[in-house]
């Protein structure tokens, strides 16, 4: 009998995540810039109240696998809004965004 189990298969990857980045990164803002070989996409965190932030991650993507991208997105959206129900969209807030009063101590 022939131990296929311990084969890896053809065309499969395998992909490490490493402990920081599975941490992750909360991001309320995405800016979106391209040329005519790239897609660049800069993650921004910006808290209430302050006056400044900084991108806190920048992707670079090629045309094709930006669209590629595009299209495995609306696809996870769709599969989540069929389980969880429509996600709704707001319109969107004028940069900076205020996020109310501040706190003092």
């Amino acid at each position: 009998m022939a131990d296929n189990q311990n084969k890896p298969k053809q065309n499969q990857i395998n992909i490490e995540l490493d402990e920081s980045v599975a941490q992750g990164i909360y991001s309320n803002l995405a800016i979106i810039n391209h040329s005519a070989s790239e897609f660049v996409v800069d993650f921004v965190t910006i808290m209430p109240g302050a006056p400044k932030s900084k991108v806190k991650s920048r992707i670079i993507l090629t045309p094709q696998h930006a669209k590629r991208f595009l299209k495995a997105l609306n696809d996870n959206i769709k599969r989540f809004e069929n389980t969880h129900g429509e996600i709704k969209d707001f319109e969107q807030p004028p940069i900076p965004l205020n996020f109310g009063p501040t706190g003092e101590a």
